[in-house]
């Protein structure tokens, strides 16, 4: 099992670190627009390797068999690497290639918050937006939440994959 997990486990990881940060190591820049929706695409396609992981053990390792519990723990731990792959390259982002993204993606916010608020409103948002980046938008803290969604996504396809694979 754990040369399974190890495996696997690591070419999530590689694939959540390279597919999180292709648009940057492409010269893309950041849309905020897109940004989101590449960013969840990266980790659901990392995190394609714990279905392949668990199929895996079921097939090669434990004689075609393997209970939703099993199966969950497998997906979990791999996972774990590809949420460490995300949020490594999430900090490495943040501190080294681009330092202002959080203050380049608060003013995007209150120019996106302009259009659509009457100006009471936007002192209002614009306030809380302000120190909520004050208090959330360290680089620890934002790689520390990209960890928490990967898991949490995994968490979804573990299941998921154990409820499709399960066979005792």
């Amino acid at each position: 099992m754990k040369n399974t997990i190890f495996k696997y486990g690591l070419y999530s990881l590689i694939c959540g670190f390279l597919f999180f940060g292709l648009p940057f190591l492409l010269g893309m820049g950041v849309n905020f627009d897109y940004g989101e929706l590449i960013g969840y695409a990266s980790m659901i396609l990392s995190l394609l390797f714990v279905y392949f992981g668990i199929k895996h053990y079921r097939d090669k390792v434990n004689n075609g068999k393997v209970s939703l519990g099993k199966a969950i723990a497998i997906g979990m731990l791999i996972s774990l690497f590809s949420a460490v792959g995300v949020a490594l390259f999430d900090y490495i982002y943040t501190t080294q290639i681009n330092p202002d993204f959080a203050t380049e993606y608060m003013d995007y916010s209150i120019k996106k918050m302009e259009a659509t608020l009457s100006p009471e409103e936007l002192i209002i948002k614009k306030a809380e937006l302000t120190q909520q980046m004050e208090e959330y938008g360290g680089s620890g803290f934002m790689a520390f939440l990209m960890f928490i969604t990967v898991i949490l996504i995994g968490f979804v396809i573990s299941l998921i994959s154990g409820l499709i694979l399960q066979r005792k």
